[in-house]
């Protein structure tokens, strides 16, 4: 990764005009992309990356779902198992989400960084992941942070098909699937720290301009 680096001016901008674009799609999906941007700069903070590093982390979080702009919501919110066809469509989200930024990565280094985070946050230490089949470090570094985090927000954030799972359930299935799924290391330090958190708000500086969502979908994801 490399270290330090310039953030531009306009960043926050953009992310306000892409946020918007998928709130009004998908506020759902909006909504968790936000907690995932914010948990994302946190890990980052505490895995020991730099203000540069973290920013990249907060940035890649925001926009790793923002190909599913791209997916019928048939698709995002059925409450059953997907047929091999819908799952398939389904997993080109990163690949979509990576369209999306690249040609603002082409103009700009910032962007360009966060690209193999947004299109790696599938990948699985193990290999099995997508949409590349990576494995161990060959996995981003910020992609298995919101690896982590995402997962985190997924299975505890109530849904209408479904109950969200209290922490030590969640706790338990990072455990488990450490060093297959996740960075073990990145799991241990997740589960530390994430206890001693605050409640999740919506930084200003970052999210002010953003949109408003409902404060009860934040209220798990601190």
């Amino acid at each position: 990764m490399s270290s330090w680096g310039d953030i531009p001016e306009w960043a926050h901008g953009l992310a306000q005009s892409l946020m918007q674009a998928l709130n009004s799609a998908d506020p759902l999906t909006h909504n968790h992309c936000c907690r995932v941007g914010e948990m994302s700069r946190k890990l980052a903070r505490d895995a020991g990356l730099n203000e540069y590093e973290q920013k990249m982390a907060e940035f890649a979080g925001i926009f790793h779902d923002i190909g599913k702009i791209g997916v019928s919501q048939e698709i995002i919110s059925k409450p059953g198992k997907l047929d091999p066809k819908e799952l398939d469509i389904m997993r080109n989200h990163p690949v979509i989400s990576e369209q999306i930024i690249k040609p603002i990565g082409d103009k700009d280094a910032f962007f360009k960084g966060i690209i193999p985070a947004i299109r790696g946050h599938h990948e699985r230490i193990d290999g099995e992941g997508y949409p590349d089949r990576l494995m161990g470090e060959r996995v981003p570094l910020l992609a298995r942070i919101i690896l982590i985090v995402d997962t985190y927000d997924a299975m505890s954030q109530t849904r209408s098909y479904r109950k969200g799972l209290p922490d030590e359930i969640v706790y338990a299935e990072l455990k488990r699937c450490s060093g297959t799924q996740f960075d073990p290391q990145l799991v241990r330090i997740f589960l530390q720290a994430h206890k001693t958190w605050n409640s999740l708000v919506i930084e200003p500086e970052t999210y002010k301009e953003f949109t408003e969502f409902n404060a009860s979908s934040t209220k798990k994801a601190a």
